[in-house]
């Protein structure tokens, strides 16, 4: 029995579409990019465009790319990490003490990651078998690592010495600075995670329907707590790259209001607050136009209050989108 030519093409599996490879938000995104660039491009022609700027942008983003990219994946479970800026600031505090008290830049960076998923791992803890939600958790935890890291030297900042440390803040590899190249590597790892290991899918699953991932054998609480060690770990590695900027701890310098950056850049890449939509290449979108948008205010001398009006304005149109979009696929 042969096929006809028609009967084959109805047989193949069609292709999906450009718009359905990119996804309706993320394109969304690239337009508010594409937008935001001419605006800025416009306003300050001789500045913006420059090699160099590109490059601070760049730089000015890595701390935020890495924080945004785990909320997304917190959030994705059905959490929230209120608490992220405040262990930026916690690490680089232990960073410090521990390259002062040893005098190796690598024993300093592993204890500033192990604080970090210290951190981490008490909020999981305090999350799953509190049981506290996770929004009052995180707040909490904010401010008490915050103290903390204020308690460690009376609040004053710890200068460290270390040319391995420097190197990651102010390096550059192929014209590149290193920040960047561990942003990118960052950003691999977790779309490798999310997308192609099983632990990844589980935990789609698990914030889309925390019931059927249960019933599916889905270890819910050591999941959690995992992810919210994760998100310690992946804070703590920002609060690195801060250290080799400013080499010092610094105890909220630089680490304040981190938090809200890093869930408007979720939320603005598609990240759902009901759990178990997000993607790491949405959330890098959302990151590239809040410091495209912070870079260009700067360039074009608009005053800090306007710069902070308009990204809660931001977070607010990303969450009203958000649910409007919701309604209409009547969720």
């Amino acid at each position: 029995m042969t096929m006809t030519t028609a009967s084959l093409d109805a047989a193949r599996p069609s292709r999906p579409s450009l718009l359905a490879r990119i996804g309706t938000q993320n394109l969304s995104l690239l337009i508010a990019l594409v937008v935001l660039l001419a605006i800025f491009g416009a306003l300050r022609p001789d500045v913006f465009f420059s090699w160099r700027n590109m490059v601070n942008i760049g730089l000015a983003i890595t701390i935020l790319g890495i924080l945004a990219m785990a909320q997304t994946i917190v959030i994705v479970s059905g959490g929230l990490d209120i608490s992220v800026g405040s262990i930026v600031g916690l690490s680089t505090m232990v960073l410090a003490v521990a390259v002062q008290q040893t005098g190796s830049v690598g024993i300093g960076v592993m204890a500033g990651l192990g604080a970090g998923l210290f951190a981490g791992a008490v909020n999981g803890v305090a999350i799953v078998y509190g049981p506290v939600n996770a929004v009052i958790a995180t707040l909490g935890t904010m401010s008490a690592f915050r103290g903390l890291a204020y308690i460690i030297n009376n609040g004053n900042s710890i200068p460290i010495q270390g040319d391995a440390l420097r190197q990651l803040g102010t390096g550059t590899l192929l014209g590149l600075p290193f920040a960047i190249w561990l942003l990118i590597a960052v950003m691999i790892i977790f779309m490798v995670f999310t997308q192609k290991t099983i632990v990844g899918r589980n935990i789609y699953a698990m914030g889309g329907n925390p019931t059927v991932a249960r019933l599916a054998g889905i270890p819910i609480k050591r999941y959690q707590i995992g992810i919210y060690a994760m998100s310690g770990v992946a804070a703590a590695l920002a609060g690195v790259v801060l250290a080799g900027r400013t080499m010092s701890g610094q105890p909220a310098s630089g680490s304040q209001g981190l938090e809200l950056e890093a869930i408007t850049a979720a939320i603005l890449g598609g990240a759902a607050l009901q759990g178990g939509k997000g993607t790491i290449v949405g959330a890098m979108l959302g990151v590239l136009i809040i410091g495209v948008l912070n870079n260009g205010m700067i360039l074009t001398s608009v005053p800090t209050f306007y710069q902070l009006l308009a990204k809660g304005a931001l977070l607010i149109l990303a969450v009203v989108v958000q649910e409007r979009q919701r309604a209409k696929r009547g969720e």
